[in-house]
């Protein structure tokens, strides 16, 4: 299994993100159902078979990353002009992650499950999660 990592552009918080993360489907003009997030990008992965159905996709937002989601399938998309795509149906659940520093890139990159931040747990409140960024910010998480 390998992951997925991409930034989540023009978005500048968790909250944010998961304001409008119903309404991207429609963005698209793509409808795979009610129930998903779709996010389309250029290139089809190679490993896509590693991903579907059992990888995320984790966003960096703000220079962090900070949530994920998980990817339920990979489906090639053609615009009207010829351009082939990749369309990206994730679950409509987003999964907070402790917060991890990641500097800028272009597209997306594979992320290994070792290097995957984990998931926030489920007592962890706002406080904590600060903590856990300016832990990340100085290398020591």
């Amino acid at each position: 299994m390998i992951h997925m990592i991409k930034l989540c552009v023009g978005v500048s918080s968790f909250e944010e993100l998961e304001s409008y993360r119903h309404e991207r489907a429609h963005w698209w003009d793509a409808d795979y159902g009610e129930d998903v997030h779709v996010h389309r990008t250029r290139m089809m992965p190679k490993r896509a078979a590693e991903m579907e159905g059992q990888a995320s996709l984790y966003w960096v937002i703000a220079g962090q990353v900070v949530c994920r989601q998980p990817i339920m399938r990979l489906a090639p998309y053609v615009d009207p002009e010829g351009k082939s795509y990749c369309d990206i149906i994730l679950a409509p659940d987003l999964i907070r992650t402790i917060p991890y520093p990641k500097r800028p890139f272009q597209g997306w990159r594979y992320l290994t499950p070792a290097d995957a931040p984990p998931d926030l747990g489920a007592n962890e409140n706002a406080d904590s999660m600060a903590l856990a960024a300016d832990l990340a910010k100085l290398g020591l998480i």
